[in-house]
């Protein structure tokens, strides 16, 4: 009887550990950390676990995950990357912001990104090439692509001579964007007001200075804080009758009239192909930085015909999404 009972005991408490914590004697543990709120991320969370699956791991099988999410307060990173370093981890993954914070914390825990900026000019990498250190991960076309979204815009809205441009300022791509659309507008012969956004009031604001100065369409910034503000954007947008466009197709699925950019999905999925490779023994420094190579052009038919915009045959027909 009393070698039973303490054989329950010992097993109810190895039931109450939680499941990372006991797995961690058995498998390797990844830190996935991201500046947004886990709601944000659940499709990058499946196309990881994914990447993962392609390389050989499956999440409870081979491999654990702990995750780590910093809700916009960027100012919690770095206390989320010293537990997961102390957990400790094999390797840690999250977006540009969060891997910044994780570089910062260490030179020895490999560390994998998803970033839409420049991650040399950022500081996450010596070369996309030779990324050296501990450091490496997937570039997918954030900023850049600003003056091919302006682009789009003008076919879609062309007597549109007023642009509004929303950012916000701590993103580390946004000067390389507000450059890149600065730039084209100026070719364009078309004005370009842009304003920058920390928070919702300031969101407000610049909805309204935009309405008072006779903007004809709005070009969203990108980065996490757009992003994880999209429901808002979206909707202000349509109140003000905006036509908008966006970086990614989340944008145009929730109402947005239009959007262009890579497929930041994928970037997750190619980034679990890395972690497996770690895992497997490969050095970060040592992987070349991957760019993504699938972008999409997505449109919001709906919204379109609520704007009264007459959609040209060409965009159509280069769509790789329309959504009626």
């Amino acid at each position: 009887m009393q070698r039973r009972k303490f054989i329950t005991l010992v097993g109810g408490a190895a039931a109450s550990v939680p499941f990372a914590t006991r797995a961690q004697q058995s498998m390797p543990v990844i830190g996935f950390l991201r500046s947004t709120t886990a709601a944000d991320a659940t499709e990058f969370v499946t196309a990881f676990r994914q990447g993962l699956k392609d390389t050989g791991y499956v999440e409870g099988q081979n491999v654990a995950i702990e995750f780590r999410w910093a809700e916009g307060r960027t100012d919690r990173l770095p206390a989320l990357v010293d537990e997961l370093i102390h957990w400790p981890v094999a390797l840690i993954v999250g977006d540009a912001v969060a891997m910044l914070a994780a570089k910062s914390a260490t030179t020895s825990v490999p560390i994998v990104f998803a970033a839409g900026g420049d991650p040399v000019g950022e500081g996450l990498v010596a070369s996309l090439n030779r990324p050296g250190g501990n450091v490496t991960g997937v570039h997918f076309f954030g900023g850049v692509l600003g003056a091919k979204r302006l682009e789009l815009l003008r076919q879609l809205v062309p007597k549109a001579g007023t642009i509004a441009m929303l950012v916000h300022p701590n993103t580390p791509n946004t000067e390389a964007e507000r450059s890149d659309v600065q730039a084209a507008a100026q070719v364009s012969g078309q004005t370009l007001i842009v304003l920058d956004a920390s928070n919702d009031r300031e969101i407000d604001t610049s909805f309204a200075t935009f309405v008072q100065r006779g903007a004809g369409a709005l070009l969203i910034g990108s980065g996490a804080f757009t992003f994880s503000h999209r429901e808002r954007l979206v909707a202000l947008a349509a109140r003000d009758a905006l036509p908008a466009t966006y970086h990614l197709k989340e944008f145009a699925s929730i109402g947005g009239l239009m959007s262009y950019g890579a497929s930041i999905a994928d970037a997750y999925r190619q980034t679990g192909i890395y972690a497996g490779r770690i895992l497997k023994g490969e050095k970060p420094g040592d992987l070349p930085v991957m760019r993504s190579t699938k972008f999409e052009l997505v449109l919001n038919l709906r919204t379109a015909r609520a704007l009264g915009l007459a959609v040209p045959p060409t965009l159509l027909a280069t769509a790789d999404e329309v959504i009626e």
